[in-house]
Parts: structure tokens; C-alpha cells; sequence
């Protein structure tokens, strides 16, 4: 089991940066791939953006070139960092985390980013 602690967020002006922090603890060494995820309200969620542990990287079309995703093995830390922000950005941000068999391991609790017009 891998718990998932996540810290950012906030309220922000339409071009504005924000950056969300996603600790592991628990079983860090099992995780095969963390991601960000967003649900807007009344919406489903989303992926936003995944890493792995030999580095690839996605991102959803609609954040490709503003976002930025980043791992930290050191700090078992997951970062998304996010640059020209729209109001169509405004959700709860989750992380998660997958292991080896492609399960998913753990959520992080949510992260309420707002972007303001």
C-alpha cells in the first residue's frame, strides 16, 4: 500500500503558475508509474499528465507545453508544475500511483486549484 500526501494548489490569475507536490510513503519502491489526474466539476476525471520510473512521459493535448511533470526518486516526490494556467484548468487535482502489474496503488487526497478569469 502507498500513501500519496499532496501539497500545492490554490487560487491563481488567468496566466498564472502553480505547482503540486505529491509525496509517496509506504512502499515507494514499488510504484512502476505515478500520474496527475483532474476532475472538474460535474465532469469525469482525467488523466493530466504520467511519468514512469525509466521516464517516459505524457501529457493530456489540453496541457501539452504549460504543464510539466517531474519525479524526484530521492524524495519519492512527484511534481506537476503548471505555467499559463486558464479557468478550464480550474478542477481537483489527484495524484496516483501504479505498480509493476499495472494496478493502482494509491490516490492522493486532492488539491482544489482554481484559476480565476
Amino acid at each position: 500500500q502507498v500513501q500519496l500526501v499532496e501539497s500545492g494548489g490554490g487560487l491563481v490569475q488567468t496566466g498564472g503558475s502553480l505547482r503540486l507536490s505529491c509525496a509517496a510513503s509506504g512502499s515507494p519502491f514499488s510504484i512502476a508509474a505515478m500520474g496527475w489526474y483532474r476532475q472538474a466539476l460535474g465532469k469525469e476525471r482525467e488523466l493530466v499528465a504520467l511519468i514512469t520510473g525509466g521516464g517516459i512521459i505524457s501529457y493530456a493535448d489540453s496541457v501539452k507545453g504549460r504543464f510539466t511533470i517531474s519525479r524526484d526518486n530521492a524524495k519519492n516526490t512527484v511534481y506537476l508544475q503548471m505555467k499559463s494556467l486558464k479557468p478550464e484548468d480550474t478542477a481537483v487535482y489527484y495524484c496516483n500511483s501504479v505498480d509493476g502489474t499495472g494496478h493502482v496503488s494509491g490516490w492522493g487526497q486532492g488539491s482544489q486549484v482554481t484559476v480565476s478569469s
